[in-house]
């Protein structure tokens, strides 16, 4: 059992080099087509702009704007390079501009002002985004297009780096498909998250019998403690999602991923050292509150159509419930049929739960006390 617990860990200390404690990097390109011109802005995080070109020129650790003026050739060369912006089928030039620093909830970002020139206005823009994938296949990049109709929103990722939008309002359909798979795409890409939906569902095919974890009897009762849990921990996020993306609620963002860590941390120490037990839909409540906020700097950072707030909001958290319900329906079955055997209650149940308390513990550290910030003088 110690031999299995160990290597389980070992594994998850070497996984949590290719998990960032961070937020998943992202980047957010603001596009704002004026006739025949298309202003832009885009926010490129620092610490992802030093890991590409390198900006800290002495080493110290801290990247100074006087570091980031002398890179501006660079970073712009960089970044121009990975964007493209066409219209009806036509080039748009891109020409830099202005080179600032802005803060985001997760750190200092690079803000690049440019413009793109096009032959004539756009009744259809196609927009092609590279950046950073060939280094970080999770790194997102959240459009913002401002359109006369209305603003839209659009994720690229690895698997949809080309997009194009149609001139006119959007519809609402789509509107509320674009939301649906960025909830999707936030649960299966939010591993914090996805770690504590797993503590919570590990002991669920299992029972307490003297002392010991043993096979649970009836996959009814495995199934309805699953939904209780998943329900109460919908309905917790679902309530701070709200009133943190209205701004009725505000947490710092340090604070409130420092504190999603220590929800994964105690929620698998709760597998090694049950102190509850019979309602630990109770858990997935009280601290599914604390994850609402997680989520909402997601969503505020993509942004919130002031015309379909209410729309966006509801179709964010059903594609977080659909990514859910996926992980779930993915591994009930197997962890039920896994459940007598002692892979599953040394290998799976204590010693993942211990590799689950060193990752988060991981997180909480480097979240608790910014090991990696990376300060702006």
């Amino acid at each position: 059992m110690l031999r299995l617990a160990l290597a389980a860990l070992l594994a998850a200390l070497a996984w949590t080099q290719a998990a960032h404690a961070h937020k998943p990097s992202d980047a957010y390109l603001i596009l704002s087509p004026k006739g025949a011109i298309v202003d832009g802005q885009w926010d490129i995080a620092l610490r992802d702009l030093d890991f590409a070109i390198g900006l800290d020129a002495d080493g110290d650790g801290a990247i100074t704007w006087g570091e980031v003026k002398a890179k501006r050739g660079e970073i712009f060369a960089y970044a121009m390079a990975r964007l493209s912006i066409g219209a009806d089928a036509a080039d748009c030039p891109l020409a830099g501009g202005d080179l600032l620093i802005d803060n985001h909830s997760d750190g200092a970002y690079a803000v690049l002002r440019f413009s793109a020139a096009c032959p004539r206005p756009p009744e259809s823009l196609k927009v092609a985004y590279r950046l950073f994938f060939e280094l970080d296949p999770q790194h997102k990049g959240l459009l913002r297009l401002e359109m006369p109709e209305g603003t839209r929103t659009a994720i690229f990722g690895p698997q949809s780096q080309e997009q194009s939008f149609a001139a006119g309002r959007a519809s609402l359909g789509r509107q509320f498909a674009a939301y649906w798979a960025a909830g999707v795409e936030h649960i299966w890409t939010g591993y914090d998250h996805i770690l504590f939906l797993l503590s919570l569902l590990l002991p669920a095919v299992m029972a307490r019998r003297l002392a010991a974890w043993g096979p649970g009897e009836g996959f009814g009762a495995a199934l309805v403690d699953v939904l209780k849990i998943v329900t109460a921990f919908t309905l917790a996020h679902s309530f701070t999602l709200a009133l943190a993306t209205l701004r009725i609620v505000q947490i710092p963002a340090r604070v409130s991923e420092s504190a999603i860590a220590l929800t994964v941390v105690l929620a698998a120490l709760n597998n090694l050292f049950p102190l509850i037990r019979a309602k630990r839909w109770m858990v997935g409540f009280g601290f599914g509150l604390i994850h609402g906020f997680g989520f909402a700097s997601a969503l505020i950072d993509l942004g919130l159509p002031q015309g379909a707030l209410a729309l966006s909001l509801a179709a964010f958290n059903i594609g977080v419930e659909t990514g859910q319900v996926a992980i779930v329906a993915a591994f009930l079955p197997l962890a039920w049929l896994m459940r007598g055997t002692r892979l599953y209650r040394v290998g799976v149940m204590a010693g993942g739960s211990c590799a689950i308390v060193a990752i988060a513990a991981l997180w909480f550290l480097e979240r608790a006390l910014d090991l990696r910030f990376m300060p702006v003088h």
